[in-house]
């Protein structure tokens, strides 16, 4: 299994997960950057994800949604905050309230970091919370399993050529 550790700082209000893959951070980062390969993984095995706007450029904006077996869809939007490829994406939720916050009171945003090493790419996603109460709950309904199941995902689709 790819994911290597999961560690949450309850203070930090942050869930990291890191995983390892045979690859180099120029692959991984394809499966970041193409909208097509992302479907294929960013969703646990259970839902579908379709990308609606995708473009890893300071400013742009990505819209999703994950649809669930009963059907049921459940959108997200992302803004592209900075971006050094093939090592560094940030990006928050671009979806709030009137009193700007996180409308689904859940992750405010995520950095992605790859690394690489003698064949080895090491990636890790730092998700970010508003507040701990919001942390304890998105984890409560099953975000870490979530988010593992997603990254696991990966592994598979390193060798495939571009969909």
């Amino acid at each position: 299994m790819p994911v290597t550790d999961v560690r949450k700082d309850f203070d930090a209000l942050t869930m990291t997960i890191t995983a390892e893959f045979e690859a180099d951070a120029e692959r991984l980062w394809e499966l970041w950057a193409d909208p097509r390969q992302l479907e294929r993984w960013w969703s646990p095995p259970s839902h579908s994800s379709t990308f609606v706007e995708h473009e890893l450029t300071p400013g742009a904006r990505t819209t999703y949604f994950m649809t669930g077996p009963d059907g049921e869809k459940h959108h997200g939007r992302w803004l592209v905050e900075e971006v050094e490829r093939p090592h560094r994406l940030h990006m928050t939720d671009d979806v709030v309230d009137d009193e700007g916050k996180p409308e689904d009171g859940g992750p405010t945003g995520m950095t992605v970091t790859i690394a690489e090493a003698d064949g080895t790419a090491t990636m890790s996603i730092e998700t970010h919370f508003a507040d701990r109460v919001s942390m304890e709950q998105t984890i409560e309904i099953g975000f870490e399993q979530g988010m593992t199941e997603m990254v696991n995902q990966v592994d598979p689709l390193l060798g495939a050529a571009k969909a």
